[in-house]
Order: C-alpha cells, then structure tokens, then sequence
C-alpha cells in the first residue's frame, strides 16, 4: 500500500468521470481542516491485509492528530504505482479503515469509488501537510 497524505484547509471534490460501471453515482462536497489520505492498494496487500489496514488507520491518526482535527477523508487513488488490487479488494480494505476510525470517534468522509474527481484543495506550506507513505 501506499498513501499520500494531505493536510488540506478545504477540500472539494466533484464527480467527474465514472471508472467503474457498478458503482453508485458519486456525489459532490467539501470540507475544511481535513486530513485527506490518497491511497494506493496493491496486489501484494491480499496477503497483509490486515497488516496495511492498521497501518493506514495509525497513520491517519497520527496525522490528525499532529494538526488537531478529527477530520479524514479516505481517497481510492491507483496512481502511486504500477500494479493496483482489485477493486473490490480494495474497496473493502479502504471501508474496514473507515468504521475502525469512526469508532475512534474521527469523522470520515469517502470520496466517491470508482470516479475520477475533479479536485480543488488549500494546503499549507509545511512538512506536515504532505506526507508519502509506503506501508
């Protein structure tokens, strides 16, 4: 798995495009003082699912909570590498991530699965506002 995490100050997404056939339509938002986690699933995240799983949830965590929300948006993003999971696979690993932070009392947001988005976001210039993770 890898992950390019965000601090933004506001994040907007608007559904731009439909990549998956059997995926609900996606819808529009925006948010402000969100951490926003752009995450890659890989193949090999099959076998160390629950592995990667936590480590995304504990990084999601520590990020929040170096800048003081409890705000995350998870990002279905295959761009970070070459070779992506199934999207099943990693549609479901990305939503075992949501209810385990949302049972830690974070607000999470998901941007629409299967959709390319058009983006609009404000991020600080600091080395904590853009963070590469391989897990």
């Amino acid at each position: 798995m890898r992950v390019l995490f965000w601090y933004c100050e506001r994040l907007a997404w608007r559904p731009a495009l439909k990549t998956l056939p059997d995926v609900p339509e996606g819808r529009s938002a925006e948010l402000a003082a969100v951490v926003a986690a752009f995450v890659h699933v890989e193949p090999a995240d099959v076998e160390r699912a629950s592995k990667v799983e936590t480590k995304l949830v504990k990084n999601c965590k520590w990020l929040a909570g170096k800048w003081d929300t409890r705000q995350i948006v998870l990002h279905s993003f295959t761009h970070l590498a070459e070779e992506k999971a199934e999207p099943d696979f990693a549609r479901a690993l990305m939503q075992r991530a949501r209810e385990r932070l949302i049972a830690a009392d974070y607000r999470v947001a998901e941007t629409p699965y299967g959709h390319f988005l058009d983006l609009s976001l404000s991020a600080p210039g600091h080395p904590l506002a853009r963070i590469f993770k391989q897990l």
